[in-house]
């Protein structure tokens, strides 16, 4: 169910980060069986019970978890107990294909769907605003990391930590050689070379690369590959396969400490 989970804590508010895994949920081969996404192929009565018992497991309401139709784009949208948001002007939308999401509304999960790409979670605990981004190599080269920075920013977020997911390493992720010239010229620290000698990418160096260039504090990267291991879905190892998750919540706490303590 859960690859792993751990808290971010402040004096007003606990952030919530979890990253699943492939296991503990109600889908079929080939999307056995925690697939959290709908537009896989999967019956979506077993990928409503996949985000029910998700959300069961993690003590959230099922219908506070908030899920985006991910793009590989840079578009972020903000969230509030009355729906989707611009976090820039405040307009509403009705729009959620985006590719991050913000939210200061305690008691909220942002949910981001992975199968090789890089979740990315976001916290200030302190002041109490979140997010999770999607990073693909597209999204990544268009910049939906420091995107979401900007937008947690505009919600008054300071002191931002992050925590990088599991994602496809460079050792497996081949790419043309045009294709590496063309993400490292934006990124640099991206170029790598497959275990076969051939050029590939290393998306999650550039989400790191990125996130530190903004100020952000890497509190976790994980260093497990989804093409490696048999507990995460991959799309370049099985094409037709699910998608795990990664999320992120703000817990506020009850009680402050007193100031004078």
């Amino acid at each position: 169910m859960l690859y792993s989970r751990f808290v971010l804590p402040s004096s007003r508010t606990r952030a919530h980060v979890a990253f699943t895994d492939r296991w503990g949920g109600f889908s079929s081969t080939p999307f056995s069986t925690l697939n959290l996404a709908l537009h896989v192929g999967d019956d979506g009565t077993d990928v409503a019970a996949n985000r029910g018992v998700l959300a069961n497991t993690l003590g959230l309401n099922p219908e506070a978890l908030r899920f985006i139709d991910q793009v590989h784009g840079n578009r972020v949208i903000a969230w509030d107990a009355d729906g989707a948001h611009d976090p820039h002007t405040g307009e509403r939308t009705e729009s959620v294909t985006a590719d991050a999401h913000v939210t200061k509304t305690p008691g909220l999960g942002l949910v981001i769907m992975v199968a090789d790409c890089v979740p990315v979670m976001f916290a200030d605990p302190e002041v109490g605003v979140i997010g999770a981004a999607h990073a693909g190599r597209a999204g990544m080269v268009d910049g939906v990391v420091p995107a979401t920075v900007a937008a947690m920013r505009e919600l008054g977020a300071s002191k931002i930590q992050v925590a990088i997911g599991p994602s496809i390493c460079p050792r497996c992720y081949e790419v043309p050689t045009d294709m590496r010239a063309q993400v490292s010229s934006v990124e640099p620290v991206t170029a790598s070379v497959s275990r076969e000698g051939t050029p590939a990418l290393d998306v999650a160096a550039g989400v790191a690369e990125q996130a530190a260039r903004e100020g952000c504090e890497i509190v976790d990267f994980s260093s497990t590959c989804t093409r490696e291991s048999s507990d995460l879905f991959s799309y370049r190892k099985d094409s037709v396969t699910g998608r795990f998750g990664g999320l992120v919540w703000l817990e506020e706490l009850t009680t402050h400490p007193r100031k004078d303590a």
